[in-house]
């Protein structure tokens, strides 16, 4: 038998919503919940998971230029992968 998942798996803003104070955190109940990885998993593959990737990575800065390189490919993977949801939509 099949395990049925909440109705709050994977969406970003009902899992890991910005708080009070503008910062995401995750919800006290979900500390709990047998699925809490897979679910944070999937909403960050999400379109609104990748743009909140995307913007951890602007805001963060690059040491060195292994550091510039590391963060160009992180933003390339993103970009794929926005492009490959987009796709998948249409």
């Amino acid at each position: 038998m099949k395990k049925s998942r909440k109705d709050c798996f994977g969406i970003l803003d009902k899992v890991f919503p910005v708080g009070e104070e503008g910062l995401r955190q995750i919800v006290p109940t979900c500390f709990h919940c047998d699925d809490k990885e897979a679910c944070l998993e999937t909403a960050l593959a999400t379109k609104e998971g990748l743009e909140l990737r995307n913007e951890i990575l602007d805001r963060t800065p690059a040491m060195g230029f292994l550091g510039r390189l590391t963060r160009w490919s992180e933003k390339k993977e993103l970009s794929r992968l926005m492009k490959l949801r987009e796709k998948e939509k249409k």
